[in-house]
């Protein structure tokens, strides 16, 4: 990395990080145009944390994130369609930036040394349509193709769209919802949002923008560039490149983006994006650079020298040449040359040119409290903060959810904080009375004191919060890699059909197009061809025993035994209903936990709290505080709602 660096700014932990970065943009505003900012997290960890920080230091700074792609240099498989769509949003804001407000464009190391698509394809891929106006409906669907969208039957993700007569469904990149165009002959009559589960439509919108869903530019043009840069780079393409025989059909191949200069015209930065706009630095962000730049020679040398000489049954893999994809430390000091540079770092320096003190360091840590069985880690909280506010600063207790500020809020006025309010901004903590203790959501490690402020983190009272990683739900994205899972001869369950045999994957050509499907053979020969997008209708047959008895397609066997099932199913719940009724007419002793003590109990909890976590707790105490027989018990590590185990009467 260059060692040029216009400013450093000393004493500035994480967390104060976000409130030095809303005085840099205010101070970047250029006359009439406010100001702009690029700021380089070390990783999307950082990244992700400054933005919500951002939100509450200073909500009228347009916050643009750019993340980094989820993949290493030269992979096989595609980035994750959410990150691209993230992208795509921020590249397209920051074209139309008319710069009314001040922006703060967030990344971080591995986002900004890969290039990105001309400011041209992401501005001629851009359009914008309203009701009223008048839309060739034929020519908007080849525009999306176009733009990478896939035709699909029901619109579900990101980059999706149907055409059901004159509507028109798509899920655009950076909207929550997809969207319903309502066409009547060539007018477009009304835009509105829908419920991709439910289907149903919301309030109409104004206008949409339509933007890209892919980096990749599609259509003959880009085919025939594609073409010429790829015989231009590795030769005539052989029988055994499934990339150069995919792009030439016009059809997208997993891993495309990692070819993306064959696509366009010479690639860009995000740098030439945002202009002349300084560029401040995470601390320890030049180990980052340095293992970056080690990563994609390490990767680009795999690909040409290493692995790739075995390629054990995978198609040949040619990568483009690194500095195509890839800024190198060269390019890299040259760009940051024409910029103004800011350097952040937790530790103090000696005053000198270009050096800005922020006297800020890390807040308290309660951790020896916590450690120690006779002192009690709220009665210190408050100590301190009372102590804090003696030598008139303001204190900020920050939280990580509302449910932890009301928790932490009721616990130190049980303390004797009683003077304190929930505040949802910098702003409002700063217009607070003296000697107020501002009760903030805001997500902190740590927490950090400056000569005029102390925050004081959730984190630094209760210790870590131990995060259980969620399981993700099945999204209509992991379709293929589902039906790839599959072996041939395994037995699966059809919701309608039955158990029948898978027997591979069939492409069918229906209606002009062609369709992937499963074949799926039953009793008597019978052969059930079932779209991959329908994968969801089967379930893997519990037994694999190869004599198990197929069902008959159009048969009554499984209807028959599914209808048992749903009637004994009906008597389960006749008798569960009836447990549950008997249960609310017996009572029970009423028990209260002790005052205070409960709180802090829940308060030591260290892992997320779950809404359905929250809902057991809850019922456990009405059950309880109400005399009711307590008909549940939460259990589980480390004692709450993991499993409910339901106890008989």
């Amino acid at each position: 990395m260059s060692e040029r660096a216009d400013l450093i700014f000393t004493g500035v932990p994480e967390g104060l990080d976000a409130l030095v970065l809303a005085r840099l943009v205010e101070e970047a505003a250029d006359g009439a145009r406010a100001g702009m900012l690029v700021h380089v997290a070390r990783d999307d960890r950082r990244l992700e944390a400054l933005e919500g920080q951002l939100r509450f230091f200073a909500p009228k700074v347009r916050v643009v994130p750019f993340p980094a792609w989820d993949t290493v240099p030269y992979d096989r498989v595609s980035p994750n369609a959410e990150i691209v769509a993230r992208r795509i949003t921020a590249l397209s804001r920051l074209v139309l930036s008319s710069r009314n407000e001040p922006v703060v464009v967030l990344t971080t190391i591995n986002a900004i040394l890969q290039r990105v698509p001309p400011r041209a394809f992401i501005r001629n891929a851009m359009k914008s349509i309203a009701p009223g106006q008048r839309v060739d409906l034929n020519r908007l669907v080849e525009r999306l193709s176009r733009a990478g969208y896939t035709r699909t039957g029901t619109v579900m993700e990101p980059g999706e769209y149907a055409v059901r007569g004159g509507i028109l469904d798509l899920f655009p990149p950076g909207r929550q919802n997809p969207v319903r165009l309502d066409f009547f002959g060539d007018t477009l009559e009304s835009i509105k949002a829908f419920d991709a589960e439910t289907q149903r439509t919301a309030k109409p919108l104004r206008k949409l923008v339509l933007m890209p869903v892919s980096e990749v530019a599609f259509g003959e043009a880009a085919t025939a560039l594609f073409r010429s840069r790829y015989v231009e780079l590795f030769g005539g393409a052989t029988g055994d490149d499934p990339l150069y025989e995919a792009v030439s059909a016009g059809r997208q191949y997993a891993g495309q983006e990692h070819w993306l200069p064959l696509f366009h015209e010479p690639l860009e930065t995000l740098l030439d994006y945002t202009g002349e706009a300084p560029i401040s630095f995470d601390h320890l962000v030049d180990d980052s650079v340095r293992s970056r730049f080690e990563q994609v020679s390490e990767h680009y040398l795999a690909r040409t020298e290493g692995l790739e000489s075995e390629r054990f049954g995978a198609p040949p893999y040619k990568p483009v040449p690194p500095d195509t994809m890839f800024l190198d430390a060269k390019e890299w000091g040259k760009a940051l040359a024409a910029h103004k540079v800011v350097r952040l770092t937790p530790f103090e320096m000696a005053d000198g040119e270009g050096v800005r003190p922020w006297r800020g360091r890390m807040g308290r840590s309660f951790a020896p409290e916590r450690q120690n069985p006779d002192a009690n880690v709220f009665d210190a909280v408050v100590g301190h903060v009372k102590q804090v506010q003696a030598s008139h600063r303001r204190v900020i207790v920050a939280a990580w959810t509302p449910g932890a500020r009301e928790r932490l809020g009721t616990l130190l006025a049980d303390h004797g904080l009683k003077a304190q309010a929930k505040v949802d901004g910098y702003a409002d903590a700063l217009a607070l009375e003296p000697g107020v203790t501002a009760l903030a959501v805001l997500g902190l490690e740590q927490g950090f004191e400056t000569p005029e402020l102390a925050v004081v983190a959730e984190q630094d009272i209760l210790g870590d919060r131990l995060v259980r990683p969620r399981r993700k739900a099945k999204r209509a994205a992991d379709v293929l890699t589902e039906a790839t899972s599959l072996s041939v001869g395994d037995l699966v369950v059809h919701a309608d059909h039955g158990i029948g045999r898978f027997h591979g994957l069939k492409t069918i050509t229906a209606l002009g197009a062609p369709h992937d499907c499963l074949e799926l053979k039953y009793a008597g020969g019978d052969t059930l061809y079932l779209p991959v997008e329908n994968i969801e209708l089967l379930s893997r047959y519990g037994s694999h025993d190869g004599e198990t008895q197929l069902d008959r397609l159009g048969g009554v066997a499984w209807q028959s035994r599914k209808a048992r099932l749903k009637k004994r199913l009906r008597e389960m719940a006749a008798e569960l209903i009836k447990i549950a009724a008997l249960r609310q007419l017996r009572e029970a002793p009423v028990l209260a936990p002790p005052q205070g003590a409960y709180d802090e109990f829940v308060a030591r909890f260290p892992y997320e709290e779950t809404e359905d976590q929250a809902a057991s707790i809850d019922a456990v105490l009405a059950d309880l505080q109400s005399g009711r027989p307590m008909d549940r018990l939460v259990c589980g590590d480390v004692g709450f709602g993991k499993t409910e185990v339901a106890l008989r009467a």
